[in-house]
């Protein structure tokens, strides 16, 4: 079932299915818009539910075995669905980026969950499967303990969904895509011998990989001992430093702006509203680089690598939501066995890496690494 299939990247979860999703899967949309979601024109059943509405959201939850979401901000809109799913026994998987809203989740259903065997996934998208998938590649099949992650983006852009709810988590005092990266000022870093500048994401994808790290310590299948994870954004030559510099002041900017309400209100008009996002030739034309540098505990420097091509928030995220939500259809026997809040790695792993290589991703080391 895919929720919130009207919207600006529910659009193209319906546009990826159509594509890739296997014979004999048999899949839906569903939304609060029966109009705007006939007008996908998918051949697939519509289901109206509307996340105010929770008898509305049962009776679209309980008919599924797998949930993928895209309506957001989840912290507004999410809960009910979870919530249905957890009492369903039905799989989720979403492209929230709200840490705040996935703590209230694991203090709410993740012993529920664990204990009936439902998968509850959050953070699927951009944020945060590179990270979070690179670092457990990067720690299970090299052995690294010690990760720093460097980014590079082109292309593409916020979409309205995106724009909202950062908006929101601005307004609620709980979040925004200032973040808290900017205890990192932007430095040369001799090791990789070029600029670095603070990541918007960091607060981010750097929660969730920590997370998969506290899981696997508990379930008894530790990361190497000590192991630490922090992320940046890497700039080329020429003026490296030039644009580090720019990228962290516009980081604070456009923070400040949101964090002060006649910053928001100054700032709203001249953003995507939902349902709006970049052209779909600047989403083809963008890409996302991932480059691991790790560290073993006996000090050998292994490195990693996670890219796509496609725009990181639009493009890659269909595609990585996609084919987690389908990782889980599919019943692989290789995925792993545990179930609650639980995030990428610690819910997917391996099977999800290996499915997202065959979609054209790049992921490294692999199995055979």
């Amino acid at each position: 079932m895919l929720y919130g299939a009207a919207g600006f990247t529910g659009r193209q979860t319906a546009a990826y299915f159509s594509r890739f999703a296997p014979p004999g899967l048999r899949w839906a949309v569903a939304g609060r818009h029966r109009a705007r979601l006939d007008a996908l024109d998918t051949g697939v059943d519509v289901l109206v539910a509307d996340s105010k509405d929770q008898p509305s959201v049962d009776a679209v939850v309980s008919r599924t075995r797998v949930l993928l979401s895209t309506a957001g901000p989840f912290a507004l809109y999410g809960t009910p669905v979870v919530d249905a799913c957890v009492r369903f026994g039905t799989h989720y998987v979403d492209i929230t980026g709200e840490t705040h809203w996935a703590r209230e989740l694991v203090a709410t259903y993740h012993a529920q969950a664990a204990a009936n065997g439902t998968r509850i996934i959050p953070f699927c998208g951009f944020d945060s499967i590179p990270s979070d998938l690179g670092s457990f590649v990067l720690a299970r099949r090299a052995g690294a303990a010690s990760i720093r992650a460097f980014f590079q983006l082109h292309g593409g852009g916020f979409n309205g969904g995106t724009i909202a709810t950062a908006l929101t988590g601005a307004a609620s005092g709980k979040g925004s895509l200032g973040g808290g990266s900017l205890s990192v000022a932007p430095r040369f870093d001799e090791e990789i011998g070029t600029w670095t500048a603070p990541f918007f994401m960091s607060p981010i994808n750097t929660w969730v990989v920590r997370r998969s790290a506290k899981l696997f310590e508990e379930w008894g299948n530790p990361y190497p001992p000590g192991f630490n994870y922090q992320e940046f954004l890497k700039f080329d030559p020429p003026f490296a430093s030039v644009k580090a510099i720019g990228a962290a002041a516009g980081l604070v900017a456009f923070g400040g702006a949101l964090a002060w309400p006649l910053g928001r209100r100054l700032v709203t008009p001249l953003l995507p509203k939902p349902g709006e996002g970049p052209s779909e030739r600047r989403m083809d034309e963008g890409w996302f680089s991932c480059d691991l540098i790790g560290r073993t505990s006996d000090g050998r420097r292994v490195r990693g690598l996670v890219k796509s091509e496609g725009d990181a928030g639009n493009r890659s995220t269909v595609k990585m939501v996609c084919e987690a939500a389908l990782a889980i259809a599919g019943g692989d026997k290789h995925l792993p066995r545990h179930a609650g809040v639980l995030t990428p790695a610690t819910g997917l792993g391996h099977v999800l890496a290996d499915r997202l290589r065959a979609a054209g991703m790049t992921i490294f080391p692999d199995a055979t690494s």
